[in-house]
């Protein structure tokens, strides 16, 4: 099948349709189908609406950012799998370094926080940690 028109409300070939779904109605598709020899008309519908927020743009992240984690020491099968997915070990700092798609994967992702830029004082091999909520 290939979609060779889409088509907003109010334009031509869609005002039967938004005078039956009104403000419901999104989008409306003619799909065809060369193997059958049709043309199909579809419609897109709203069939939900509840309040929601995005979130800020600075508390978004990219799935290759790196993220600090705390993985309790008794977490040993954890700590194991984070290690096979590249995480690594900040002795000084008490915690796992490790992207963000990884701590998603291992289920953690509550337990992130964001590292910084460090401060000009910080050694570089101690970069600065933040606890967040995303």
């Amino acid at each position: 099948m290939e979609t060779r028109l889409t088509l907003r409300p109010g334009q031509s070939g869609t005002k039967k349709l938004v005078e039956r779904y009104g403000e419901r109605l999104v989008r409306v598709r003619y799909l065809y189908d060369e193997d059958h020899g049709r043309r199909l008309k579809t419609v897109e519908l709203v069939v939900e609406s509840v309040p929601w927020r995005p979130r800020p743009r600075h508390l978004r992240r990219r799935d290759d950012e790196i993220v600090a984690v705390r993985i309790a020491w008794a977490e040993t099968d954890l700590r194991e799998r984070a290690r096979r997915l590249g995480a690594v070990w900040r002795p000084a700092q008490k915690l796992w370094e490790m992207t963000w798609v990884s701590a998603k994967r291992l289920g953690i992702a509550d337990r992130v926080g964001r590292i910084d830029k460090p401060h000009p004082s910080t050694p570089r091999y101690m970069p600065a940690y933040t606890a967040s909520h995303p």
